[in-house]
């Protein structure tokens, strides 16, 4: 064990992974970079997160490597970022990553000027050169010579560099019509893995934005991708919650990390799916993401931890995985056979090592049978099967909990949050389910506590162990927007809607390019980057400029106000040409326009909603609106509200009654008692 480097006195849980590495890491700080400075010397910048599975094995190769240690000690000042803490860092460098070598993953690795100029990216090194792939040993010393002899080259690469990443711009000649929403769709129709569901080859992420854009044009293929999710090894079958993604093309061999934006992206497809469709199978798969949330994801407090790692006692996916003796060890004969079969579990193992290609003798949860087939196989009644393979699935997981497991990560992330608050407030709404909403709530209270100034109306990005730090980026202000406008719908609380209010003018005076359009990924306030990106690609979640387009719509429904609606076509117009070229990039945003093109259908709610008898009557409601449908609800207490939104004004509360109107467009129908009567009205209409 080393001394603790500077490591030693962050928060991030990855930070902190790599207190005692022998190299003399520094976190992204002006201290780093005046030594730099002062030194003439480069700067190494790697940035990974604490459930990365390279990343550890980088670590164990090269930081604690005392031979690699002491190159990058005299050769360069280095620094550790975790990408989740500053995803900011992470965009600008990733890009630069692309851009020099085609691709990009982490643990990324970035070499520059001490005036943050990068000249060389990459992701993952070994210690030692093989393989045609250069080694942290040779790569330090090839860096060091260069440094030292051909300084000119290395400046004239990093100002071109910067100089491409600064002066990047986003034309807007084009038109986003229904035809480029439609070729979007269309893409991935022609790319559906008719077989195993979802789209391409291996590797597989299961992207819920894209499914819920597709929803609407080809539901059979979101029904059979999220089916083949649920039942694949992508999806813990034991003790629920989905791994990050899978490194094949069945589901079957994930990656096992856990997010939790993965669990809330895909609580919400789910949700969608089973709205549309009925079927208790995703009915299902909401409450099991749930059941995984609330247990293992969630801090005392009601805040959401952001991951789960893929390795435990130093293996990846060990945590997870069974040999046929331990289910033999376990269960009675009786169910040690049903739960093989309808799991999958073989003497050898189903479990094929991703380099040796051979089988490890260990296996991996799915189910590819039918139940019918494997109780008749086994002369059992549905309801006895049923019973077998839940107590036998209850005792693995006991067995399972006296593993050792993943280190969890705790941070608490404001984005992350606002997207569970979100997927929770929407499901919730869909299933029923008061749990889900309270916890939405409990969620929602602990940010606006601990990450909220009231004051000034400030977001911060990250919550750990008392400590609320990193001014909030554009994801943190647009995602808890976004998750404010939900839960507001699923508890008819008007801070919640006043809150989503106030931060989207915040947002606007923060973020917005008053010249381009668009908006920035970091606040004018930040000042520790050589540029301020904006993002528009709807990645593993959906870009910022995406949550906020949606949210300009909603409000623009809200309210009435024609502010939003300018803000919404201005960045509507903003990404216009470079949308129209991949348009199967930005589903979440075309969403937004799908959704503008059709002009939802408002609820309008006059009545004390609050009363449990009164809300129980909305459940077949929310169960039958479009997702875009605005529901709003005035009260008695409704003062603060209607000071915001005074055409609400007109909606007059009458004693023990609740009066339902529908609107759409400029017009409203006249007032029913019966939420029937609208749902007929909104049909009909």
């Amino acid at each position: 064990m080393f001394r603790e480097n500077r490591l030693a006195n962050e928060k991030s849980p990855y930070l902190l992974q790599h207190k005692n590495n022998p190299v003399d890491w520094f976190p992204w700080a002006d201290e780093a970079f005046i030594k730099a400075k002062k030194e003439d010397k480069p700067v190494f910048l790697s940035i990974g997160y604490s459930t990365c599975h390279w990343c550890h094995v980088m670590e164990q190769e090269s930081f604690e490597d005392k031979e690699v240690a002491e190159l990058l000690n005299n050769y360069f000042v280095c620094v550790k970022v975790d990408r989740e803490e500053r995803p900011d860092l992470d965009h600008i460098y990733m890009t630069v990553c692309q851009i020099m070598t085609g691709s990009g993953g982490w643990p990324l690795t970035v070499i520059m000027t001490p005036e943050k100029k990068p000249f060389f990216a990459g992701t993952y090194f070994p210690k030692d050169s093989r393989n045609n792939k250069i080694g942290m040993i040779d790569l330090t010393q090839k860096v060091n010579e260069i440094w030292t002899h051909n300084r000119d080259e290395i400046n004239k690469s990093a100002d071109e560099i910067t100089s491409y990443l600064q002066n990047q711009v986003f034309t807007k000649e084009s038109e986003i019509s229904e035809e480029i929403i439609k070729t979007a769709a269309m893409h991935f129709e022609r790319n559906f893995d008719e077989k195993f569901g979802g789209f391409g080859n291996a590797p597989k992420f299961p992207t819920p934005h894209n499914l819920l854009f597709l929803l609407e044009f080809y539901p059979e293929i979101v029904e059979k991708t999220l089916k083949s999710l649920r039942n694949g090894g992508i999806f813990d079958q034991i003790g629920y919650g989905f791994h990050r993604y899978s490194t094949d093309r069945q589901w079957l061999v994930p990656h096992f990390e856990k997010m939790l934006y993965d669990q809330a992206g895909l609580l919400m497809a789910y949700a969608e799916a089973f709205r549309l469709k009925g079927k208790k199978i995703f009915e299902q798969t909401c409450k099991e993401i749930f059941e995984y949330v609330i247990r293992d994801m969630t801090s005392e407090e009601g805040g959401f931890f952001s991951a789960e790692d893929a390795d435990s006692e130093g293996k990846e996916g060990l945590f997870y995985l069974w040999t046929s003796s331990e289910i033999d060890l376990i269960l009675t004969e009786k169910e040690s056979a049903v739960i093989k079969n309808y799991l999958n579990i073989k003497n050898e193992g189903n479990f094929i090592d991703e380099s040796s290609r051979i089988l490890t003798g260990f296996n991996i949860p799915y189910i590819d049978s039918e139940n019918e087939d494997i109780a008749k196989k086994y002369g059992l009644s549905e309801i006895e099967f049923k019973r077998t393979t839940n107590q036998s699935l209850q005792k693995m997981f006991d067995y399972r909990e006296k593993r050792i497991r993943p280190l969890r990560d705790e941070k608490i992330l404001t984005d992350w949050n606002g997207l569970m608050i979100a997927a929770l407030s929407y499901a919730g709404r869909i299933l029923g389910s008061r749990e889900m909403i309270i916890s939405a709530i409990k969620s929602a209270e602990f940010i606006l506590e601990k990450l909220f100034d009231s004051n000034t109306k400030d977001i911060f990005h990250r919550y750990r162990e008392g400590e609320s730090a990193i001014i909030g980026n554009l994801d943190d202000y647009a995602y808890f927007i976004w998750g404010m406008i939900e839960l507001y719908q699923s508890t008819f609380d008007e801070e919640y809607l006043i809150i989503a209010i106030d931060l989207t003018q915040k947002l606007e005076g923060e973020f917005l390019d008053v010249k381009e359009g668009g908006y920035f990924f970091v606040s004018e306030k930040v000042t520790d980057v050589i540029v301020r990106k904006k993002i528009i690609y709807d990645g593993a979640i959906p870009s910022g400029n995406s949550v906020h387009l949606n949210n300009l719509f909603k409000l623009y429904l809200i309210t009435g106000e024609k502010k939003y609606l300018n803000s919404f076509d201005n960045l509507k117009n903003a990404f216009s040409d470079t949308i129209a070229k991949n348009p199967f990039l930005y589903t979440h945003f075309l969403s937004a326009i799908k959704s503008s093109s059709k002009m939802p259908h408002i609820i309008i709610i006059a009545g004390d909603l609050h009363l449990s008898e009164n809300h129980s009557r909305l459940d077949e409601l929310y169960k039958n609106v479009e997702p875009d449908t605005i529901i709003l609800n005035v009260n008695r207490k409704s003062n603060k509200l209607l000071s915001r939104i005074p055409y609400l004004k007109n909606y007059k509360v009458s004693d023990g009654k609740l009066l339902f109107f529908a609107c759409k467009g400029n017009e409203c129908s006249l007032p029913v008692e019966n939420p029937d009567d609208i749902l007929s009205l909104i049909v009909k209409n």
